[in-house]
């Protein structure tokens, strides 16, 4: 069986409202995308735990419906457009889309990730490349979180090059849990992931579970009550948003034990002087590392 893309730049006011009335026309899925995306003008939208944007949409969006080969592509955007009141039908393009095996062709898009000197991020389907490395087995999922993006990355080497044994690991903002895997796989004593999101909890969860990890892997609300004011850890580390992290400075940093470190990401280059400004009267933090202008910020607690 094949089907039909129907391709429709618009403004960034109607993409959501227009992606919500093709599906009412008939549309089998819809999708919004950058109509900028490749060029200068690309405007990435993140959306990592506690900071997800509000619209996924762009100031020129591309809104992408998938509907049946024997379906008319053009009554179905006139009906949609009717249905929001446009006053003109926006221009429009088609493209065929041949059927095949969408699981593979899914799979075959997430290779095994390879971090640091010794660290493979390996997913399910896929053989180990290395079985001595230090490997965790993910698969993409809702949560944030499988070493390709590089606020992940930067996090991981600076765990690998600090190996955390014997210590106790927080990791605030955990996503699908991966940097406390790696803390734990590195000989972590004692390790606490917490993000606000549920279902972030229950993929992390899930992923421990699968790579022997004991992590407990909790909410907000429930790590205080299990670790009140005054619990600390050895290492602390936030991959997060330089917003949500500069609001945070004096909770995260109270959670650092004297001569601990402080480990933050989720913060591009231009960002890096006032999140660390935000830090400064509680832990000293420099650039430990950047990479495709992301920074990791660290520091060390005074004993």
């Amino acid at each position: 069986m094949a089907w039909i893309e129907i391709l429709i730049e618009v403004a960034r006011e109607h993409a959501e409202n227009l992606s919500d009335a093709l599906m009412e026309a008939g549309a089998l899925s819809v999708s919004v995308e950058d109509a900028d995306e490749g060029t200068d003008a690309e405007k990435p939208l993140f959306g990592e735990p506690g900071m997800e944007p509000e619209e996924a949409a762009w100031d020129r969006s591309r809104v992408v419906a998938l509907i049946a080969a024997d379906a008319d592509a053009a009554a179905i955007l006139a009906e949609a457009s009717a249905a929001i009141a446009l006053t003109t039908i926006p221009a429009y393009t088609t493209r065929h889309v041949e059927d095949q095996d969408w699981v593979r062709l899914t799979q075959s898009q997430f290779e095994p990730i390879h971090i640091g000197k010794n660290i493979w991020v390996v997913p399910s389907w896929h053989e180990i490349p290395d079985p001595a490395a230090l490997v965790l087995e993910l698969d993409p999922g809702l949560a944030f979180g499988t070493g390709s993006h590089p606020t992940t990355r930067l996090c991981m080497e600076w765990l690998e090059a600090h190996a955390p044994k014997e210590l106790s690991v927080l990791d605030y903002g955990c996503g699908s849990g991966i940097l406390a895997m790696v803390a734990k796989k590195l000989g972590a004593q004692a390790v606490v992931g917490v993000d606000i999101d549920p279902q972030a909890i229950e993929s992390a969860n899930f992923n421990a579970e699968r790579n022997h990890c004991d992590i407990t892997y909790t909410l907000p609300e429930q790590f205080s009550a299990s670790h009140p004011v005054g619990t600390q850890f050895d290492v602390v580390v936030a991959n997060i948003l330089s917003s949500p992290l500069k609001v945070m400075a004096p909770m995260l940093s109270g959670r650092v034990a004297a001569g601990g470190f402080l480990i933050l990401s989720g913060v591009l280059a231009r960002q890096a002087e006032e999140v660390a400004a935000a830090y400064a009267p509680f832990i000293t933090l420099t650039v430990w590392a950047e990479h495709e202008g992301w920074v990791a910020l660290s520091g060390k607690k005074p004993s």
